[in-house]
């Protein structure tokens, strides 16, 4: 404190977050240097602390479409395993993978906005496409229940608290369609779980996953670039900065 008395500046905080959920309001000694920070019958006054700078918030990474944080925190183990972080980078929680996949369940994809949904209803060839008669939504919500259900049926724990080993195969399980699910097959839904997670891995971060770009950094992908006119006759590797979408407003 006697070093920050003397002209100093405040160090800056860094908030560990657990959560999608954000705790608004001003926090940390700006509000309080600025109450206290003078000194009374001293003969030096100490000037108020600058208010505490808040690293930027990623507000697309809150909640839309699960209410219960089970759900969640089973299908964030679930890509996690999928897209597991290692040396070449982060993995799907730390990219907001979770996030991505829980807006695309609100909105068009979950609800299988016009598509056609009417019957009948009859199990296709690998060829055929979509064969059911549950919007995606219903499938991952049953999906991920289903594998809460056999974690605890084969090792009487929680799929978040398994072992890497055992989570494979859980997932193996649904993978080879010896899982028991109503209206589809469990291998459909591994399907779209693994389409899911890498998507959210690589999407654009509009979208709520590829967090700070970071998928695309792995991949040195540049993302969306407003042109390459000057640079698509080089014939050495050029590396750049990728943009995402919001980097042009």
């Amino acid at each position: 404190m006697a070093e920050e008395s003397k002209g100093s500046k405040m160090s800056r905080r860094k908030f560990v977050k657990n959560s999608g959920y954000v705790a608004g309001g001003l926090i940390g000694g700006g509000l309080i240097g600025s109450v206290f920070g003078a000194s009374f019958g001293g003969s030096g006054t100490k000037q108020p602390a600058a208010p505490t700078v808040k690293e930027e918030e990623n507000f697309n990474q809150a909640l839309m479409y699960f209410t219960r944080h089970a759900d969640f925190n089973t299908l964030g183990a679930v890509t996690e395993r999928i897209f597991p972080e290692d040396d070449n980078g982060p993995g799907a929680l730390a990219l907001g993978v979770p996030y991505f996949i829980d807006h695309q369940l609100a909105g068009a994809y979950g609800n299988n906005d016009k598509e056609y949904m009417q019957g009948p209803f009859r199990k296709g060839t690998p060829f055929q496409g979509y064969q059911s008669a549950l919007k995606r939504h219903e499938i991952f919500m049953q999906g991920i229940r289903a594998l809460e259900q056999e974690s605890q049926n084969d090792y009487k724990e929680s799929f978040i608290d398994l072992e890497g080993e055992q989570q494979d195969k859980i997932l193996q399980k649904f993978e080879n369609d010896e899982v028991k699910l109503k209206g589809v097959a469990s291998s459909e839904f591994f399907k779209m779980l693994r389409a899911s997670t890498l998507a959210g891995a690589y999407a654009d971060p509009l979208y709520g996953g590829n967090d700070k770009m970071r998928g695309w950094k792995m991949k040195e992908y540049p993302g969306s670039q407003m042109s390459y006119t000057d640079k698509i006759e080089d014939e050495s590797f050029i590396e750049m900065e990728p943009k995402a979408l919001n980097d042009h407003l």
